[in-house]
């Protein structure tokens, strides 16, 4: 189960942070990833982080802005986004898998098993 958490509203320009605390996972091994899909966009990749070694794999739209992060001890990923943008605008779901992919693999949304209820971001021009 992911219970992801932190969205809201802000001005273009501003801060959030996204949390997705899961359960029922091997957390430490298991790959979590966001996605996001804005009103009448289908769903797109945002950034993964692989479980194993934890490296972290961002779209190009969020790069030197987003930074995804993980607390195993708290089986949570953190997404913190800086430097928002109204297209930002869209409901952010996360995302796990138990297998560690190559590269690739996790910007398809059809290689997540598992997801989150999701979470409103609304950034403000």
């Amino acid at each position: 189960q992911l219970q992801a958490s932190g969205g809201g509203l802000v001005q273009a320009g501003g801060s959030l942070r996204l949390s997705c605390a899961a359960s029922g996972l091997t957390f430490s091994t298991s790959s979590m990833g966001w996605f996001r899909q804005a009103p009448g966009k289908e769903r797109e990749f945002v950034v993964a982080i692989r479980g194993p070694d934890r490296n972290t794999f961002y779209a190009n739209s969020v790069k030197g802005r987003f930074s995804l992060s993980r607390d195993n001890a708290k089986s949570t990923v953190f997404l913190q986004m800086n430097s928002l943008k109204p297209e930002d605008t869209a409901v952010y779901y996360c995302a796990a898998v138990k297998t560690a992919y190559n590269a690739g693999s996790y910007y398809n949304a059809n290689n997540y098993p598992y997801w989150g209820q999701g979470t409103q971001v609304t950034v403000s021009s």
